[in-house]
């Protein structure tokens, strides 16, 4: 496929012409069998994103963990735009408390780190019928060793430049993308 660099009279849809479902109908749609565990994350803005990324998927649920900031908060708000309101979220103050809870719910539950056993995220292949949970970590320290400890697996975004990681909030879209895309479109 591909793309045309100029379209004549091409013009951007307006809010009514997106068609977006209100809370209630959102509450009530089919979601995409993938959850977020966000442990440890220090800024509040990267929580707003995520929630934010999370009603833009239609994820399941959210699962704020340890340090993490839970809403109603100012800065959460000011970068979820509302999503707060959508997206269904719990707090857990242990975050492998968490992850054993998504594990007995039969969720496959993956780090999204930099580790000796990992998956690259273009390598990975999503079971249709599987429930995923996502753990991302603290900015600076990344998912904890104790989450670590007990996940099922990892999942890597390769990277090519001098820098050694994303922000979260990015990390968080291009890993959900590729999943919810595999749901939803197929490998």
């Amino acid at each position: 496929m591909y793309l045309i660099p100029y379209l004549c009279g091409m013009r951007k849809l307006s809010l009514k012409e997106l068609n977006r479902p209100g809370i209630a109908e959102f509450r009530e749609q089919p979601k995409a069998p993938v959850v977020l565990v966000l442990d440890n994350v220090r800024s509040a803005l990267n929580v707003g994103s995520a929630f934010r990324t999370a009603d833009a998927f239609a994820l399941e649920k959210a699962w704020l963990c340890g340090i993490t900031a839970t809403p109603p908060h100012r800065e959460i708000l000011k970068t979820a735009i509302g999503a707060t309101e959508s997206v269904i979220w719990e707090y857990e103050k242990d975050t492998v408390t968490a992850i054993r809870k998504l594990q007995d719910q039969g969720y496959q539950v993956l780090a999204v780190e930099q580790a000796d056993k990992r998956d690259l995220l273009q390598d990975i292949s999503i079971g249709k019928d599987q429930k995923y949970a996502l753990v991302f970590g603290n900015e600076v320290e990344g998912v904890s060793e104790q989450a670590m400890a007990v996940v099922d697996g990892c999942v890597e975004v390769p990277q090519f430049g001098t820098k050694h990681s994303l922000n979260i909030a990015v990390c968080i879209g291009i890993v959900v993308w590729e999943f919810f895309r595999q749901w939803k479109y197929g490998k």
